[in-house]
């Protein structure tokens, strides 16, 4: 079951409803564990106190904020819970905005927003009434010690959060391409090469190459045979776009989608 990370309620106007943020993705990856390379022992984290040249348990450590160069106040769980502003219980929505307005850049992590105990209508009407109007609601949120700008959206029969970066926190990167020119031509086959490889999304479509090319390795070297090589290709690079394009149409539709 997916580990439930908040709980309180969603209110807008005056009206609210009790819910629990549940996490919605987790990342799938190989771990690796850092070894001693003469014996093959594992490496263990140590937590170290320079002033008494020793190593630390977990429950001797404590929060500090650097005041000034190696002077450091103690703040403790407690007081952090005593300065938790209200976002900490009660989502706020601070407005609604129109779902072709969002920029998907800005969103972090996901998670499932769930209705708490038996009170489930406040929560549909608010997600049908989303969904009817094709609009998202913004909101703000605290969690982890510290408060979020979080987006809420319809996704079927529920609603999904996303934690939000601030503005500030988004990178900017200037792309410079110049006034480019394109003939009809090249503009009607650029189409019509999205046109065959367009279709529905479909998530499950997709896998981690690299993931399975890790497992292949990792079962190989335990049977001892050798390491088999991937085949990469290096993309050359374009001199007649038209004749590229004209190319790529010319190829089966699985050979493109592979490509892709």
């Amino acid at each position: 079951m997916a580990a439930t990370v908040w709980k309180g309620f969603v209110s807008f106007g005056l009206v609210s409803f009790p819910v629990r943020l549940q996490v919605a993705a987790r990342e799938k990856s190989i771990q690796f564990h850092l070894l001693h390379k003469k014996d093959l022992s594992r490496v263990k984290e140590v937590y170290f106190c320079q002033t008494e040249d020793q190593p630390l348990k977990r429950d001797e450590l404590v929060k500090g904020f650097e005041v000034s160069k190696g002077e450091y106040m103690v703040i403790d769980q407690a007081e952090l819970d005593k300065i938790a502003p209200k976002t900490a219980k009660v989502m706020d929505i601070l407005e609604f905005v129109k779902a072709a307005d969002f920029d998907p850049v800005f969103l972090d992590k996901s998670y499932h927003v769930v209705p708490e105990g038996d009170i489930t209508k406040p929560y549909a009407l608010f997600r049908q009434a989303m969904q009817q109007r094709g609009q998202y609601a913004i909101a703000k949120v605290a969690m982890h010690n510290r408060e979020h700008i979080v987006v809420i959206r319809p996704d079927g029969n529920e609603l999904m959060l996303h934690t939000m970066f601030f503005a500030d926190e988004i990178q900017k990167v200037e792309v410079k391409t110049g006034s480019q020119k394109f003939s009809a031509q090249e503009l009607k086959l650029a189409g019509q090469l999205i046109d065959t490889l367009s279709g529905q999304f479909d998530p499950k479509k997709y896998h981690d190459e690299y993931r399975t090319n890790l497992d292949r390795l990792i079962e190989q070297k335990q049977k001892g045979e050798r390491v088999t090589v991937s085949k990469t290709e290096k993309p050359a690079p374009v001199s007649n776009i038209l004749d590229a394009l004209r190319k790529s149409l010319a190829k089966p539709k699985s050979k493109k989608r592979a490509a892709a």
